[in-house]
């Protein structure tokens, strides 16, 4: 190929009179008695040819029959176009290429669906045809909105001494939270690697290498239900450092975020520092420990009032240990019963309460079907605790205080979505702090780690650890963006006496620690530096710094929600020879 090469989307006006050749996909043919017109288009941009039978009477005639998304190579001289017919919305609107030569590299198939509009096209003709789907102009300017963040987050974390240390693909697999996917072993039969959920033992083993500061663009997989917001393969930009401890790694990762948000022209701005905010505090405020605080509508406290309330329900609930909490929808006297006792209550239902009361503040006195089991003192307390004035409605759940978090918390998104509460293009951003060390699954009764078992223990709630396990608060943090989690992570615990109390707690013996994590304990008897670390989702920050409301549309080559790859059909069955040789053998569903 020639190296003479123009791109297309840089022509000027300042060009003009210049000899130019580009390449690039026919973007739209038009003809117009006789003159041909070629919007010709590669990854920079689009330009017009212009193609006139009386001056290039062979190019004319090669290009007769070209269709779109056809490849060519086009050269000939850079004109100004005539200035009533300059394109306002094009970059190189003001000049067009008067083509002398030109050739047909590559003739194409009619696409499936339109490759030169961003028109409404079925996810999985899409996914199938990604290759297509990435020409289209959006696609290919959030790639590149992504790939300029991950260089801001790079220069970002250079010109902070980070040093950039790549972790390996293959692992023993560790209690990380997800499932692993694992990868068996041709040379030790009946053994397997995993592939990393994170870099977390190494990036910890590398403080005790004495690198004090590390980071990575870590790529990662997770054996877990897919979403919106998620993928099993997914990028981080994940950090280490020693010496330190919760506001040294802020504000490494507040420049650091910042930096590159700012250099990628991002939406919305991301003053620094972040506001921090306690798990505590967001769960009583927000019912989520990924709070959007976009809007307000917090959580209110009606426990005490229900507890000696004639409504049966709330005073079961309360006499059950459980609580009684409320959202007021300001303006929300109006919202019909058909809507909260459907809608409203299903949002509810799904997050395990039993079902969502209500009340009303109208100019002619408080209104619902419960108000009857209230008193005056009753209803006055509600309309002061929650704030409700005439013309606002209280939407309230009683049940276990895990059920009535969940539950309003969901309720309360759905509300301020639904209710338009807040500027889609605001950029709230946060810390949340003093995460639970330890998370308990109702069904089961097991306890495991809210974030993963490396994580040190609040100093103030040591003595806790063994006798109250669930109420230890953990030196763990999160960064949330409107609403969504987007990275975590914590202190770590160095010490290997503490960190075997800690495995004990979730069920891991000495005998079975040594054999799992054997090598980081040894390693913490050589000499390990104090040291935390963070892992921000590379995926769900351009997600937010876009716009974007499906993780797949920010990246290259996605899996659907059943982590299908459509492109290629991964994953696939492979040849039984191939598995003779891993000493496997898989179990094939029945027909």
């Amino acid at each position: 190929m020639s190296t003479e090469r123009t791109r297309c989307g840089e022509p000027r006006a300042t060009d003009a009179g210049k000899w130019m050749v580009i390449y690039g996909w026919v973007d739209r043919r038009r003809d117009h008695g006789g003159l041909i017109f070629l919007d010709i288009r590669d990854t920079s941009g689009i330009v017009q040819v212009v193609v006139n039978p009386a001056t290039a009477p062979s190019v004319h005639d090669a290009l007769q029959n070209v269709r779109l998304e056809w490849v060519v190579r086009i050269e000939g001289e850079l004109r100004l176009r005539d200035a009533k017919n300059i394109n306002q919305n094009r970059e190189t609107g003001e000049v067009e290429l008067h083509a002398t030569a030109c050739s047909v590299l590559s003739q194409a198939k009619t696409p499936p669906f339109p490759v030169n509009e961003d028109s409404e096209v079925d996810e999985k003709l899409r996914l199938q045809y990604r290759y297509l789907d990435l020409r289209r102009t959006r696609l290919q300017r959030t790639l590149k909105a992504r790939a300029g963040f991950i260089n801001g987050l790079r220069e970002a974390m250079n010109e902070q001494n980070f040093v950039e240390i790549e972790t390996p693909m293959m692992v023993r697999a560790t209690p990380e939270g997800a499932r692993d996917y694992l990868v068996p072993s041709r040379v030790f039969p009946g053994s397997v690697y995993a592939l990393p959920q994170s870099p977390q033992i190494y990036k910890q083993l590398c403080m005790v290498a004495g690198f004090d500061r590390y980071f990575q663009m870590a790529h990662c997989m997770r054996d877990e239900d897919l979403r919106a917001d998620r993928q099993p393969e997914f990028t981080q930009l994940d950090i280490e450092m020693s010496f330190v401890d919760e506001d040294d790694v802020f504000a490494a990762l507040e420049r650091t975020i910042a930096y590159a948000w700012h250099k990628s022209g991002f939406r919305g701005s991301i003053p620094t520092p972040f506001p921090r905010l306690t798990h505590a505090d967001s769960m009583r405020r927000f019912g989520a420990d990924k709070p959007d605080t976009r809007f307000g509508m917090e959580l209110c406290d009606l426990t005490e009032v229900a507890r000696t309330s004639g409504f049966r329900v709330f005073a079961e609930a309360v006499a059950k240990s459980g609580m009684v909490k409320a959202l007021c929808v300001k303006s929300g006297a109006d919202m019909h019963r058909t809507h909260i006792e459907g809608e409203l209550t299903d949002v509810v239902k799904g997050l395990g309460a039993k079902g969502l009361a209500y009340l009303w503040n109208t100019a002619d006195g408080w209104q619902g079907h419960i108000v009857k089991f209230f008193s005056e003192a009753d209803l006055s307390a509600i309309g002061d605790i929650c704030g409700a004035t005439v013309g606002d409605a209280v939407l309230m759940v009683a049940d276990r205080s895990s059920v009535v978090s969940a539950a309003l918390g969901a309720l309360r998104n759905h509300l301020g979505r639904q209710l338009h509460l807040y500027d889609p293009e605001r950029i709230d951003i946060l810390w949340v702090t003093d995460f639970p060390l330890f998370e308990q699954d109702e069904a089961t009764g097991q306890v495991s780690p809210t974030h993963h078992p490396f994580t040190q223990i609040h100093p103030d709630d040591i003595d806790r650890l063994d006798s109250e396990p669930l109420s230890v608060r953990s030196r763990a943090y999160d960064i949330v963006i409107n609403g969504r989690e987007v990275g975590s992570g914590s202190i770590r615990i160095t010490d290997p006496v503490m960190q075997r109390r800690v495995f004990r707690a979730i069920g891991i013996d000495d005998d079975e620690a040594q054999r799992k994590f054997g090598f980081l304990l040894d390693a913490f008897e050589y000499g390990v530096p104090p040291h935390g670390g963070f892992a921000a989702g590379i995926d769900r920050l351009v997600m937010e710094g876009l716009g974007e409301e499906n993780i797949r549309d920010v990246v290259a080559f996605p899996k659907n929600q059943q982590a299908q790859e459509l492109m290629t059909m991964a994953p696939a069955p492979v040849d039984d020879s191939q598995l003779k040789e891993l000493g496997i053998q898989l179990r094939r569903p029945r027909a």
